[in-house]
């Protein structure tokens, strides 16, 4: 969720600032952790100029999707932890 978070705002970030002579805009590289699961997700500044706002806004679109997904996760994970504890207290 913190990835999608970190995407969502790089590229709001780069909405915001891409009419700025010069601007490079800033973009999230993820890795999966091969051991912990999950994944690990640092911002940099992208190679060349100027900003896509086609791009920018699959890229949010993305982000929201992915953020919503691990919501879903969390919330069945609690769903059947409660029933589990429901079946055995």
């Amino acid at each position: 969720m913190q990835a999608a978070q970190q995407r969502l705002q790089a590229s709001a970030h780069n909405v915001a600032n891409g009419q700025t002579a010069g601007f490079t805009r800033l973009e999230v590289v993820q890795q999966a952790r091969s051991e912990a699961g999950g994944v690990d997700a640092a911002t940099r500044r992208a190679e060349g100029v100027g900003v896509s706002l086609e791009s920018e806004m699959v890229d949010q679109l993305s982000a929201r999707n992915a953020f919503v997904a691990n919501a879903t996760v969390f919330r069945t994970a609690d769903r059947v932890a409660g029933a589990l504890l429901d079946i055995y207290a």
